[in-house]
């Protein structure tokens, strides 16, 4: 055996033995991690929860495979935000995602470098979370909604059609809200350009809802339009607000299909799964290394509307076919 055969087996025998020593020294491949944080719960965020996880599938992220997530929820708790937020940050996620304003509120007091992407940033210049939709300037981007007087002006002919000639329509709002100050302006100037009397009632906790739907029937109104709050849409208070609405004779016209399911007269609004779906495009980009402050903020392009003909017929209304036509789904 000459001494470049023996040569090229010392070579081989060498190389065979440090290959698995090189692949263990190799360091495992980190996999992203998502915290999905919600003021709701799991149950009730679960078909908000797939439709974001179908997003992520679209983009070649398998939750377990290449992508985690961890998930965390409020269950109405509100005050338990900033603690679940600050467990996630302990977890070291690479992105935050939430629904709310009072969430990603919640997030930036316990960090302002982790990205946060939204499903829906409520007005987030007025409320302070983006300095601009089109850069939004620190650590938080995703889709916002900033409805005005011509949304709410369609929230109110919807509504009007719906309800006997002449019907005022009260407006159920947070009044400790920044946000619902500019909404509640917004759908008095659309109210006024259709000749629409409006009843508004501020209600600031769960125990006002009764007393808020009083001053409704107080000022004559036959249905009521549901501004979005985390209050009125989460722990089951949506559907008592339609339990109270429907036994005062109120029909309920909220926002978000949430508000229909649970047995409102209507919804419209921005679909709420393609708002889930389309984040996780932001999260994708983050994780490619985009800034998120550098990341325009989407507002939305689809809306649903939803209609309830069993409250419907609860109430004793009759449904116009014309705008039964324009639904996206009825609830028989």
């Amino acid at each position: 055996m000459g001494y470049s055969t023996v040569g090229c087996l010392v070579t081989l025998t060498l190389s065979m033995l440090v290959a698995p020593l090189l692949a263990v020294a190799q360091p495992a491949r980190k996999v992203p991690k998502i915290g999905f944080l919600n003021p709701s719960s799991a149950t009730a965020m679960a078909r908000q929860f797939e439709a974001f996880t179908q997003g992520l599938r679209e983009l070649g992220y398998i939750e377990g495979e290449n992508i985690a997530i961890e998930q965390r929820y409020a269950e109405g708790r509100l005050e338990q935000l900033p603690a679940l937020a600050a467990e996630l940050t302990s977890l070291h996620v690479d992105v935050f995602v939430v629904n709310v304003n009072i969430v990603a509120q919640a997030v930036q007091q316990i960090t302002t470098t982790t990205p946060i992407v939204m499903t829906t940033a409520q007005e987030p210049v007025a409320f302070g979370l983006a300095k601009s939709l089109a850069r939004p300037g620190g650590n938080l981007t995703g889709l916002a909604v900033v409805p005005g007087a011509e949304f709410y002006g369609k929230v109110l002919e919807l509504l009007k059609e719906a309800l006997p000639p002449g019907a005022r329509i009260g407006v159920l709002f947070n009044p400790t809200s920044t946000v619902h100050a500019l909404w509640l302006h917004a759908t008095q100037e659309a109210a006024r350009g259709s000749g629409v009397t409006l009843v508004p009632a501020g209600v600031r906790s769960a125990e006002d809802f009764a007393q808020a739907l009083a001053v409704m029937q107080h000022g004559n109104a036959t249905g009521f339009v549901v501004l979005g709050d985390a209050l009125f849409i989460c722990c089951g208070n949506n559907t008592r607000i339609n339990e109270l609405a429907v036994r005062s004779g109120l029909a309920a016209m909220w926002d978000i299909r949430s508000g229909a399911e649970a047995g409102g007269l209507m919804s419209y609004g921005a679909t709420v799964f393609d708002r889930f779906r389309r984040a996780a495009t932001y999260v994708d980009k983050i994780l490619k290394g985009a800034n998120p402050s550098d990341l325009p903020m989407e507002q939305p392009m689809k809306f649903e509307l939803v209609i309830n003909l069993k409250t419907a017929k609860a109430l004793g209304l009759t449904i116009p076919p014309h705008i039964l036509f324009q639904a996206d789904e009825v609830i028989q």
